[in-house]
C-alpha cells in the first residue's frame, strides 16, 4: 500500500457527519471506489453499541460487501471513530486489522483535534499514518 490514500472530498464530509451524529459511541463503516480513490461510504451499525469498541454484525458486513461488488467497486477502507481518545490505533485495532491491503481510518469527533480524521496502514501488526490526498 502506498503511504497516500486518495479519498473524494464528499467521503470525508460524509464520515464527519456521522462522527457527529453520535459522538458518545463508535461510529463505523466501510469505504470503496476505484482507480485508486475512495469514492463511496458504506456506514454501518455498531453491534457492539459502545464508546470504546466496535464491530460490524456479519451480515450486514457481507450485505455491505456485496453491494460494493455489485457496484462494480473496490473495497478499499475501513472507518470508525474514536469519542474518548486519540485518533490512532489502539492494540484492540491493530490485533483486529484483518484486511492488510485497505485504509484504516480513525475519526475523532473533538472540536480541538488537530487531525480529525487520520488514515492508516496496519499490516503484520505494524502500523504507518497514510497521508489524505483530497480528491
Amino acid at each position: 500500500m502506498a503511504d497516500v490514500i486518495r479519498v473524494n472530498k464528499d467521503v470525508l464530509t460524509q464520515m464527519k457527519d456521522r462522527v457527529l451524529q453520535e459522538p458518545r459511541l463508535e461510529c463505523c463503516g466501510l469505504l470503496a471506489g476505484r482507480d485508486g480513490v475512495i469514492t463511496r461510504v458504506f456506514a454501518a451499525t455498531n453491534a457492539k453499541a459502545s464508546a470504546t469498541e466496535y464491530a460490524i454484525a456479519p451480515k450486514e458486513l457481507f450485505l455491505s460487501m456485496r453491494e460494493i461488488r455489485g457496484a462494480g467497486l473496490e473495497f478499499m477502507g475501513i472507518y470508525h471513530s474514536h469519542p474518548h481518545g486519540d485518533n490512532k490505533p489502539s492494540a484492540r485495532d491493530i490485533s483486529l486489522a484483518y484486511y492488510p491491503d485497505v485504509a484504516y481510518f480513525i475519526l475523532s469527533p473533538g472540536k480541538d483535534t488537530a487531525k480529525p480524521i487520520r488514515a492508516f496502514s496496519i499490516r503484520d501488526g505494524k502500523t504507518a499514518e497514510l497521508d489524505i490526498q483530497i480528491e
